[in-house]
């Protein structure tokens, strides 16, 4: 029975090339072959310019509970419906995060004035009933905070409600109702 050294080179793509096989050749000239060829491929394609690669990782598409679909979308304050006469209002945009958590983010008018309040987080759904509707929770300034979805509004609310007066200036806080919108939310 007779055994062969195969040898393989990498080229600068990670392709192997196979160099032909050999009873005579040694481990440590195979090595250094392998060695030669890396330190080539790693410095002679050198370019004179950095360039940057960037890689997308695809995670599996992850189906969402159906009151994470229910919830997805645009809220807003009463304001937001008399915006065009100035009125101040606040909104919540709501997105999916995995099976059964959800992104909150708040945004308060910016296109006259400063913005008023803004917080962005995620919420894990808790449960959900007929009486209730959807809830969903999260710890917030070490206070639980509740985002209720019952058919087209939120409510946001907490257990102790100054916790969320963090997110907003001039006294203001996010606790309150807001209705889901038909549109696209404009904010400016």
């Amino acid at each position: 029975m007779a055994y062969y050294n195969v040898t393989y080179l990498y080229d600068s793509q990670g392709i192997p090339h196979m160099i032909k096989p050999s009873s005579h050749r040694s481990f440590a000239t195979t090595a250094a072959v392998l060695c030669a060829a890396t330190t080539i491929s790693m410095t002679g394609c050198s370019y004179g310019h950095n360039e940057h690669v960037s890689t997308t990782v695809n995670r599996a598409n992850v189906t969402q509970t159906p009151a994470v679909q229910k919830v997805v979308g645009d809220y807003a304050s009463e304001g937001y419906a008399k915006r065009t006469q100035g009125n101040d209002w606040v909104a919540v945009t709501v997105s999916p995060d995995g099976a059964s958590a959800i992104n909150i983010k708040v945004r308060a008018r910016s296109d006259i004035k400063k913005p008023t309040c803004q917080y962005d987080g995620k919420a894990t759904l808790m449960g959900q009933d007929d009486a209730h509707g959807i809830i969903f929770q999260s710890d917030i300034n070490d206070s639980m905070a509740f985002f209720q979805f019952k058919g087209d509004t939120l409510t946001i609310d907490s257990q102790d409600k100054y916790a969320l007066n963090y997110f907003c200036s001039g006294g203001g806080s996010i606790v309150g109702e807001y209705q889901k919108l038909a549109e696209k939310l404009k904010l400016h």
